[in-house]
């Protein structure tokens, strides 16, 4: 069998051993080649602890490799390393590249523009709809729009994304194998990222979800932008692991402002305290990418629905109110602000829950 695989195919066999980490895996393949690192991991001769090079010899020793890469063919994975067709632009130079890509779909996707949208998976109603509104400008705007698949911001910027006829494909890097759909209730979305577009991990097939994985996940998001937008975040979290990644690379970090007093806006409020860029719609994120936009006019602006429901919003502004504190602030009866909240909740200018109206736009 020796000679008769592709390096892909003794990468995907390294990356399968027990505790190979990215970083592990990048120093062995530091000064050898996946099949000569395959055949010293079979024998104990990769010079790492004892315990560990004992559970490599005897990992290895039962994987047939051949089998292993046949597994990933069939199910249409590509295994990409540095250097070879179909690497992302971005990586070439990257501080902390992974070793190997496992990718479904198109990664070719990444030779455009590309912008993360990243937030928390606990966001307001405002907040998941302005990532929508952001991924699906951006995508009409031909940038591919990347994040992690993970509730919230994540998938509600790759829905946009996805929702912008004749627009670019977005791209997706997830922290599991990509046979292992995580969180669960987005494997629709994730089929839709790969026929469409292209889904990414460094791990191979079969890795479950682990708490680790997710900030090492977030460094080759950070990498694969060119500009990084977090839309809601608290001050700490996966979203400012990718802001810091992003820093240490040079990318741009844009974020969207939001109340003060709201949990989900203090780490971008934070931020743009800090001195990011300030992002209000897509237009901002074109310009800090340095595209031309002077041209045109605001992308994603929004004008009002006029009349009563430009007054009821007025009095909603950006923090949650029930149906009797805008009746006390509009001086109004509850019965025609409930009829004017009707009408803006069919037309998406706000959401309620459990008494409490949010707008989103």
């Amino acid at each position: 069998m020796s000679g008769q695989l592709p390096p892909p195919a003794w990468l995907a066999a390294l990356a399968s051993l027990p505790g190979m980490g990215p970083a592990r895996l990048r120093t062995v393949l530091s000064d050898r080649d996946p099949e000569a690192a395959w055949d010293q991991a079979r024998f104990g001769a990769l010079g790492v602890a004892e315990d560990l090079s004992r559970r490599w010899v005897m990992a290895a020793r039962q994987i047939d490799v051949e089998a292993l890469w046949a597994r990933h063919q069939s199910a249409g994975i590509r295994v990409l390393s540095p250097g070879l067709a179909g690497w992302p632009r971005n990586l070439h130079d990257d501080p902390e590249p992974p070793a190997l890509l496992f990718a479904r779909g198109d990664p070719a996707v990444l030779d455009r523009p590309c912008v993360a949208v990243v937030g928390t998976r606990r966001c307001t109603a405002a907040g998941r709809s302005l990532a929508h509104e952001l991924g699906s400008d951006l995508a009409a705007a031909g940038i591919c729009v990347v994040s992690g698949l993970a509730l919230g911001i994540d998938a509600a910027a790759h829905r946009g994304a996805l929702s912008a006829a004749g627009g670019a494909a977005p791209a997706a890097v997830v922290g599991t194998g990509l046979d292992v759909v995580y969180p669960a209730r987005n494997r629709e979305l994730w089929d839709l990222v790969a026929d469409r577009g292209g889904l990414l991990s460094e791990y191979p097939l079969g890795t479950g979800p682990e708490r680790w994985r997710f900030p090492a996940r977030n460094r080759i998001i950070a990498g694969l932008a060119d500009v990084v937008v977090v839309v809601e975040s608290d001050v700490t979290g996966g979203s400012m692991h990718t802001v810091e990644a992003a820093l240490e690379r040079d990318r741009t970090v844009l974020a969207v402002p939001g109340p003060v007093r709201s949990r989900a806006s203090a780490g971008t409020n934070a931020l743009l305290a800090a001195g990011s860029l300030l992002a209000r719609d897509a237009t901002d994120v074109l310009v800090a990418l340095g595209l031309d936009v002077a041209s045109r006019s605001r992308v994603g602006t929004v004008t009002g629905p006029g009349g009563s429901g430009d007054q009821v919003l007025d009095a909603l502004g950006w923090e949650p109110a029930t149906l009797e504190q805008l009746a006390e602030r509009l001086g109004t009866p509850l019965g025609p602000v409930a009829v004017v909240l009707v009408e803006l909740e069919r037309d998406g200018w706000v959401a309620q829950r459990s008494g409490w109206y949010e707008r989103l736009r």
